[in-house]
């Protein structure tokens, strides 16, 4: 249909009446922002999505006009305000959106690249020492499980070398003209006229370090001012807003005169819309706190999976190779059975299907009748924030489990590399040095330096065992160092130096997290309180408030007003609890701890004190 005359011409139409107002900037972000489409077809794509959005609306509005159905949505909200909303989403709202949306991704990348570029100089100050600078280049790219948004970036020179035959410096060039970060550009920059002139690339880069750990303090600083705007708006509009909302029906109630009862409806739809929305724009422009696992395969020796570089008649036994791959399965089953806890922490798989069980198990609980006797009113949302509470609580447990061990085995990764280093200085090999600190008292960490050792002694490759150090850790920040240590050994026998790169980046990326989880903790902690002033606001209204008019002929279905107050509390409160996740660590999982708190707190509050 897309490929139709008709359609082909109104395309053209939207192309030559958009690109001149929206063009060049939309074009400039759909670069930056690495999306697979040209500023032409994203911009007929969103005039098309507008249009059938803006048909929807038309079709549904005679619709309900012809046929005087309206799904009994009138009933809840003024069919005026209905309709002027539902325009303002369909059509400009859409629009905008679509709009606005590689704008948001290409800022998200800005920050991203700023954030790992210092990491990343670092990485190549050791490599470049012994490496040309397209390989130095080309290995960054390779490692986009460390560098994220920076590896993308460099990906474009290598295509660009590789596939399409052009020079370092004409790639580079390329780069400048794309990427979102100035930082990016005038380091590729700088770094190409290094390159043109013949000087040295090492001391180059060594002195942008430095600058690049000040600059990433800085974005730093732009991200949690950003998180500060967002976190005062849904203050204001998603927490605020419903307890004024809430004392205008009161009183409204009171007085007789009028009912604002589709508001009540209208809160459930517009809180968890609005924190949606939110939460989704500060998934796209602030880098989230990485505790995901990323592993590679380790290859002993030379040998690998099948396919892999050798000869003879074992590396085509491909019944050989089912075998170990078997055995692999087997030991692997085996390790999540013998590490439990490990395993459940690593995959939240396992986690999400322990609070499915455990909401199963309360759902049936419920259902035998039991909720009545423990909740004497409110007994069908008390049970809801139970379900809810049964689900979210294996999750933020196994989310809060891992968190505690990776901060334990990073903040223990600086004292390591110094030991490592000062036992290298007086002539210990790596090997031995790493024994010799298996046995310190370095938490979490010395557990598995132990296993290091131990396949050191069994014959492995210090360097392969660890790999497979960095792969159990799985963390970004402990593969840069362990990673870097890796390559630096198999490239030079002077450690020294990297061991200081190592441990000068890992102390600003320490330092870098801790800033940010101290300034962030005042936006949770004015959640905490905006939703425990909507608990005392609700305490007031039906207690003390109601209690003074008793004398009065006033008609007020106070036990409605408290149902309904529940029901917005446990909406409040679990949203309310995630954007606290999200503004801590742009994780929803983050904030289902927070979630548990508000709704107990509900439960408390709407079922036995008011």
């Amino acid at each position: 249909m897309a490929d139709s005359p008709f359609f082909s011409r109104a395309g053209s139409w939207c192309e030559h009446l958009g690109m001149p107002v929206f063009g060049t900037q939309l074009g400039r972000d759909i670069f930056a922002a690495h999306l697979p489409v040209t500023p032409e077809k994203y911009l007929r794509e969103v005039f098309f999505n507008t249009a059938a959005s803006g048909a929807v609306f038309c079709g549904l509005y005679l619709f309900i006009t012809v046929t005087g159905y309206d799904f009994g949505l009138f009933s809840l909200i003024p069919p005026l305000l209905f309709w002027i909303l539902f325009f303002l989403s369909c059509v400009p709202g859409l629009f905008l959106v679509q709009i606005l949306y590689p704008t948001l991704v290409a800022r998200g990348r800005k920050t991203k690249i700023e954030l790992d570029l210092p990491y990343a100089v670092s990485y190549m100050q050791a490599l470049s020492t012994t490496m040309p600078p397209f390989a130095v280049i080309r290995r960054i790219y390779e490692d986009k499980a460390m560098f994220g948004e920076v590896s993308c970036e460099f990906g474009q020179i290598v295509r660009d070398v590789e596939l399409f035959g052009d020079d370092l410096i004409t790639a580079m060039h390329n780069l400048q003209q794309t990427t979102p970060s100035p930082l990016m550009r005038d380091f590729i920059n700088d770094m190409g006229m290094v390159f043109e002139s013949g000087g040295d690339v090492t001391a180059y880069l060594a002195s942008k370090t430095r600058y690049f750990h000040e600059q990433a303090r800085r974005e730093l600083d732009a991200v949690l001012k950003t998180i500060e705007i967002m976190a005062e708006v849904y203050v204001s509009a998603f927490v605020a807003g419903p307890i004024a909302l809430i004392i205008m029906i009161v009183a409204q109630g009171m007085t007789s005169k009028g009912t604002m009862d589709w508001l009540l409806p209208f809160m459930f739809v517009c809180i968890p819309a609005g924190a949606i929305i939110m939460i989704w724009i500060l998934s796209l422009m602030l880098p989230p706190e990485d505790l995901g696992i990323r592993r590679k395969e380790v290859v002993e020796f030379g040998f690998g999976p099948a396919g892999a570089a050798g000869a003879g008649t074992v590396l085509d036994d491909r019944e050989f190779y089912r075998n170990i791959e078997e055995k692999k399965k087997q030991f692997g089953i085996y390790e999540k059975l013998r590490h439990p806890l490990r395993t459940y922490m690593s995959d939240y798989l396992y986690s999400v299907i322990a609070g499915a069980l455990c909401a199963c198990v309360v759902a049936v609980f419920f259902m035998a009748g039991a909720g009545g006797s423990i909740f004497p009113a409110n007994t069908a949302e008390a049970e809801i924030c139970l379900l809810i509470i049964a689900f979210m609580a294996p999750v933020a447990l196994a989310f809060e489990g891992r968190r505690w061990y990776v901060s334990n085995i990073e903040n223990n990764i600086p004292e390591f590399l110094r030991e490592l280093a000062d036992m290298t200085d007086i002539g210990l090999t790596l090997p031995d040095a790493i024994q010799r600190i298996a046995t310190a008292k370095l938490g979490l960490l010395s557990s598995e330096l132990s296993f290091v050792s131990r396949d050191v002694g069994n014959g492995a490759y210090v360097n392969s065992a660890l790999v497979r150090m960095e792969n159990r850790i799985g963390v970004v920040s402990v593969k840069r160092a362990i990673s870097l240590l890796v390559k630096a050994s198999e490239i030079t026998s002077n450690l020294r130096e990297i061991f200081l790169i190592a441990i000068t980046d890992f102390e600003h990326y320490l330092k870098m997290k801790r800033e940010r989880a101290n300034t962030t903790i005042v936006y949770v902690m004015i959640i905490y309180l905006s939703f425990g002033i909507y608990l005392y606001t609700a305490f007031q209204l039906n207690g003390p408030f109601m209690s003074s008019f008793s004398t009065y002929n006033i008609n007020f279905n106070l036990a409605q007003n408290v149902t309904d107050m529940f029901r917005i509390g446990i909406v409040l409160g679990l949203f309310s609890g995630i954007m606290a996740g999200q503004f801590s660590s742009n994780s929803i999982l983050a904030g289902f701890k927070h979630s548990i708190v508000l709704l107990a707190a509900a439960v408390v509050m709407f079922v036995f004190v008011v």
